[in-house]
């Protein structure tokens, strides 16, 4: 298991690493300025983290009210991610489409854009993360299996 030391090594590299790599990419994509996209990034990150704790309390409390426990299979662990998005999607849409004076459904496209980016992301960071900076034990626990 990771040590709180490394989830908050992890946390602060995700953020950085995804801040770095979205400013560019929006300001291509979507023909913005840097400094408007990195205020669309840093505010969606900062909302995405204070989403992030609240939606798993409540979603751990209500499975724990429901099912007795928070075990979570793998159809589980889809809806558990696809109801976070879509959650943060409707959080982060009014501020966006006020932000940039934007339409609503222009505001939608931007933030599923930029939802599919962070779903590849997360992948591939994580993947990296790992070997990167391996859990002491798992090499051992893998090749026992």
């Amino acid at each position: 298991m990771r040590s709180t030391r490394d989830r908050i090594r992890h946390a602060i590299l995700f953020e950085v690493v995804g801040l770095a790599l979205i400013i560019p990419l929006g300001t291509v994509a979507f023909g913005l300025h840097a400094s408007a996209m990195g205020v669309i990034g840093i505010g969606s990150a900062v909302a995405a983290t204070g989403w992030n704790y609240v939606y798993n309390l409540g979603f751990d409390h209500a499975m724990q009210r429901l099912a007795g426990h928070t075990r979570k299979g793998l159809a589980l662990r889809v809806a558990h991610a696809v109801l976070f998005e879509a959650g943060l999607l409707v959080i982060l849409l009014p501020p966006i489409a006020w932000y940039l004076g934007i339409g609503l459904v222009e505001a939608f496209v931007m933030d599923l854009a930029i939802a599919g980016f962070y779903v590849a992301y997360a992948f591939v960071f994580n993947l990296a993360y790992d070997r990167a900076f391996p859990v002491p034990g798992w090499g051992e626990a893998a090749a026992a299996r």
